[in-house]
């Protein structure tokens, strides 16, 4: 089932160029004119404007977008995962290390391409609801522009979201650049950016289908954004505007007195996903990587509600997941994550690759200090398989933007919040996720009390969404990033010393060699100490002990700052074009 890349990837390639004809900003807080084409012709037919929606979709795809920059540089080094390298570089390496300053060369295009995603959301945005069509149309061409209006809505909120827990306060623009008087526009409140979004997607979810309704419109199943997905992102972004984020007025992180209005916001969408039966789990955490993602199909079960669609192996519409990341990739799985996993946990396999891949395609076993991020793995690339031992870097491979794992997890952290202590839902919103990672066998008790519940959450979202992007922004809502990256320091230091809890485990583990392309075979416990001497027929590598910081490992967040770290510099070139734009926090 090749839908995936060639009705939607390739639509995004084939058409876009005409859209960003129409006025698109190139360049931060330049003006494009409206090219010959004009409104009238590109929202003139219902075709034209679905045109017009994916090319605003097309701008979360490519380096600049989710293909690699702001998914794969952007959310690192956090308590899961190191980004690239070990010391600062200048350049991409300083973004992980927390050493990063305005005139880094990686923050340019990233901040740009996502005005540029606003602005052709704006397009939209304007013009859609001013066809005649939109009102006098048959009802079969309604209900497509209502979706497509409301996918614009939700792809701004997108965008604005991305950059505001990124940068923070930023310029806002609701309106296309060509209607905007003075572009030169000064930063925006975050909470007015949030509130603004916040309330498009309530305007988005009545727009468009549940992804059960789809076919009622003549649409095919694929990445397009459906009523699951917009009550999601609400979520999520209520979270963060009830969140804690750092404050230019004080320096500080700090979150508003009333931060429960927007646990109710959250808790509200979660529960009518939910109820509403259109998504579910895969039953298979692996199936859902290996069978859904990376042999790029779609996700029968809905659990995979927002992805962004790579394809046309360009840097412009493609990623380069399973290249730069992956086995033999440049992140790096921590030491400490892996144990973070029980050992019956079935999501570690699948979250952690325990080895290199070769030219030859045959896999090495990775020492404790080089394991890798297991989701995009290329030996599990099919339809089409890869030829690992090319010099490709574009492989088609989708970038997930929302889970239903994480609308369960979400309902039941604003379940404990609103309630003071876990709910009933609240605990079996949560068991749902733990009963498929143990197969229906969770070792752990639930807790019960307001504070150990919400702990197991926090740990769960890391073990849930590890190597997806996610974790390092929750770590800043919660304001736990700071004191996260500082326990992960400080278990390091005591892994490499071989000291308590992790002196009960091996400091070396054997596997068998072997021309396998899919499993390394260990002939040793990952959990107790290894034997005297070596298995028949195995080879070892490091595992626990004073090899752990020999590498990249002593940079991890090297560079972390309380009240500056937790937020980005705005981009020296941004600052440069526009005389109102600001930069703060010792920037």
């Amino acid at each position: 089932m090749n839908i995936k890349i060639k009705s939607f990837a390739n639509w995004l390639t084939c058409f876009s160029t005409a859209v960003l004809l129409m006025g698109s900003c190139k360049h931060y807080l330049d003006l494009n004119p409206v090219s010959s084409f004009g409104p009238d012709v590109v929202f003139g037919t219902v075709e034209n404007a679905q045109k017009a929606v994916l090319g605003a979709y097309q701008d979360l795809a490519g380096d600049n977008g989710y293909g690699i920059r702001i998914s794969m540089y952007f959310p690192y080094d956090n308590d899961c995962m190191m980004g690239a390298g070990g010391h600062g570089d200048g350049d991409r390496r300083d973004i992980s290390r927390y050493n990063v300053t305005a005139s880094n060369a990686q923050l340019y295009n990233p901040f740009n391409r996502l005005y540029q995603g606003i602005e052709n959301a704006n397009q939209c945005i304007k013009y859609i609801p001013q066809m005649d069509l939109y009102a006098n149309g048959t009802a079969s061409q309604k209900g497509e522009l209502q979706r497509l209006y409301g996918e614009a809505l939700t792809l701004r909120a997108q965008f604005f979201f991305e950059l505001v827990r990124n940068w923070g306060d930023v310029p806002a623009e609701w309106e296309p650049s060509s209607d905007v008087p003075d572009l030169f526009l000064a930063k925006t409140d975050r909470d007015s950016i949030y509130d603004h979004i916040l309330d498009d997607l309530a305007t988005a979810e009545q727009l468009v289908p549940w992804r059960s309704e789809i076919s009622a419109l003549g649409d095919a199943t694929d990445e397009r954004i459906t009523k699951g997905a917009v009550k999601g992102l609400r979520a999520r972004i209520a979270l963060f505007r009830g969140g804690y984020s750092l404050r230019r007025a004080t320096n500080a992180m700090q979150r508003d007195a009333d931060y429960l209005t927007f646990y109710k916001i959250a808790d509200t969408e979660c529960a009518s996903i939910i109820h509403s039966g259109e998504h579910a789990l895969d039953p298979s955490f692996e199936d859902l990587w290996r069978n859904q993602v990376d042999a790029h199909q779609i996700d029968p079960y809905g659990e995979m509600m927002f992805e962004v669609a790579m394809g046309g192996a360009t840097s412009t519409t493609d990623s380069k997941l399973g290249k730069y990341n992956g086995p033999g990739g440049s992140l790096t799985i921590l030491p400490t994550y892996f144990y973070m996993f029980d050992s019956t946990d079935r999501r570690r396999d699948v979250t952690i690759a325990p080895y290199k891949i070769a030219s030859d395609n045959t896999l090495t076993a990775a020492s404790l200090n080089g394991l890798y991020d297991g989701k995009f793995r290329r030996n599990w690339f099919t339809n089409p398989s890869v030829d690992i031992s090319n010099q490709a870097q574009n492989f088609g491979i989708n970038w997930p933007i929302l889970r239903y794992s994480d609308v369960l997890l979400m309902y039941a952290e604003t379940q404990n919040e609103l309630n003071g202590g876990p709910t009933a839902d609240a605990i079996e919103a949560y068991q749902k996720v733990r009963n498929r990672a143990f197969n229906n066998a969770d070792p752990q008790t639930v807790p019960t009390t307001k504070d150990g519940f919400f702990d197991a959450l926090v740990n769960e979202r890391a073990l849930e969404f590890g190597t997806e992007g996610i974790r390092k922004y929750d770590l800043i809502r919660w304001n736990l990033l700071s004191s996260k990256l500082a326990a992960t320091k400080t278990a390091l230091a005591a892994m490499n010393a071989n000291e308590s809890p992790y002196d009960k485990y091996p400091q070396k583990m054997y596997y068998l060699p072997s021309t396998s392309t899919t499993d390394i075979t260990w002939v040793t416990s990952f959990y107790t100490p290894a034997p005297g001497s070596t298995p028949s027929g195995a080879t070892g590598v490091s595992w626990v002990g004073n090899s752990i910081l020999n590498g990249n490992l002593q940079y991890f967040a090297e560079g972390f700052q309380d009240g500056h770290s937790e937020l980005l510099p705005i981009p020296q070139a941004a600052i440069d074009a526009n005389p109102k734009l600001t930069q703060d926090f010792g920037y």
